[in-house]
């Protein structure tokens, strides 16, 4: 099992270094080095990329394949899997979180890995060929692909050959034996605000939930989230192109909750609020909870939203990443770019510190977890992960934190 991570067992310019963040940043991903700053607001959209249908295929046809490169002259090889050709917000997802990658192997002291970065196209059949390659040419574990059709075409040849998969798909349906999800599963996040709301005296929640898969999702987390506090359900409902009869519904049992659960991007979400409140609501007498997916300008700028709660990774870990990312490449990072680098360095970690059993399942499912750019994070053995998030209040200038990332994981 991996433990705390302690600097002072390296030795020479392995050592943690307090004048080079970036580096402390890339070794932190053993849980025990230090942690990130304080919260801040980072108005990113969560939306993109973010839960399983944004990114379950590309928007269209893939363009001329991306010839495949490896960077690093370690010993220790890895495969990286993205739609580097694929078109559209899909592939200028794919080329950020590329180069995350290869920041993070640049900004790890004396890496042992050697990346192989594979096109997959966007498809499945351009991820099993991917993952072919690379493992033929040696890759230990696989990083990627992005999408929750891949997934699948890539586990049916890393299973072949005992090989795991740390894919960046929100889909949790694709996780499962020697296939781990480092992404942002709206699992955790409606724990985290459920768990909050219950702390601060929260007991009878109502919910208004799109009719789609994130829904469905959102649902399962959310029920069995509340009862497992205590809590009870006093309304639910789920609407699809007609949002005014559910919210209706919702509006008249209002009365008997004291916080209500609206999961959905930020246009939708400021458009579910608007129907309440013509449907009779007082969203002020309610506590508006969230999920990630609220950390949108759209729903900073809606006053129904204000004081409204949403659990999220802590913000000031993507606000210094990014600097170093515009820095390096002169642009903006995707949101999910984080993933890639987190994924990178948690390997190039392991592999220094784990021996030849660097990429088993047992040191994967470490108990402690792992800290990342956006906080702490472990895999369960269902291949799902849990995440420590913040949770922040909507405020008219941005995100506000109420509550901080945990330092470390219960049982």
């Amino acid at each position: 099992m991996v433990g705390p991570f302690d600097p002072k067992s390296l030795s020479g310019k392995s050592r943690l270094s307090g004048s080079r963040t970036s580096r402390r940043t890339a070794l932190g991903l053993i849980l025990g080095a230090p942690m990130l700053g304080a919260c801040a607001g980072v108005q990113q959209s969560l939306s993109q990329f973010s839960n399983p249908f944004s990114s379950s295929q590309p928007a269209g046809p893939a363009g001329a394949p991306v010839q495949p490169v490896a960077v690093g002259n370690g010993q220790v090889k890895v495969g990286l899997i993205l739609p580097l050709s694929a078109s559209g917000n899909a592939g200028v997802a794919a080329q950020s979180m590329k180069n995350s990658a290869e920041m993070a192997l640049s900004e790890f002291l004396n890496p042992n890995i050697q990346l192989l970065i594979k096109d997959d196209g966007g498809s499945p059949q351009g991820a099993q060929q991917a993952t072919q390659q690379a493992v033929d040419e040696g890759a230990e574990i696989i990083l990627g692909p992005l999408f929750a059709l891949s997934v699948p075409a890539t586990a049916q040849v890393t299973r072949a050959r005992g090989i795991n998969v740390i894919a960046f798909s929100t889909d949790s349906s694709v996780a499962g034996r020697g296939v781990y999800l480092l992404s942002f599963l709206p699992e955790s996040d409606v724990n985290r605000i459920v768990e909050y709301a219950a702390s601060i005296g929260k007991r009878s929640f109502a919910a208004m939930l799109p009719e789609n898969a994130y829904g469905n999702v959102v649902e399962a987390s959310f029920k069995q989230a509340v009862g497992k506090r205590g809590g009870r359900v006093v309304a639910f409902e789920k609407y699809g192109a007609d949002r005014n009869t559910p919210a209706a519904r919702v509006a008249q049992a209002l009365t008997q909750a004291d916080a209500l659960l609206l999961a959905d991007d930020g246009d939708s979400v400021v458009s579910v609020a608007d129907a309440l409140t013509a449907a009779g609501a007082n969203l002020r007498n309610v506590q508006l909870l969230g999920t990630g997916l609220w950390d949108n300008p759209r729903v900073f700028a809606s006053p129904k939203l204000q004081g409204g709660l949403y659990a999220a990774p802590d913000p000031s870990g993507f606000r210094s990443f990014s600097g170093r990312y515009r820095r390096k490449f002169g642009a903006e990072p995707v949101r999910t770019a984080t993933l890639a680098y987190d994924a990178v360095a948690l390997v190039a970690a392991l592999a220094r510190t784990q021996g030849g059993q660097r990429f088993q399942s047992d040191v994967l499912l470490n108990s402690s977890g792992f800290a990342g750019i956006d906080g702490l994070f472990r895999f369960r053995a269902d291949g799902t992960n849990e995440r420590g998030l913040a949770v922040m209040r909507v405020g008219p200038s941005g995100a506000e934190p109420v509550a901080g990332s945990p330092k470390s994981f219960g049982a």
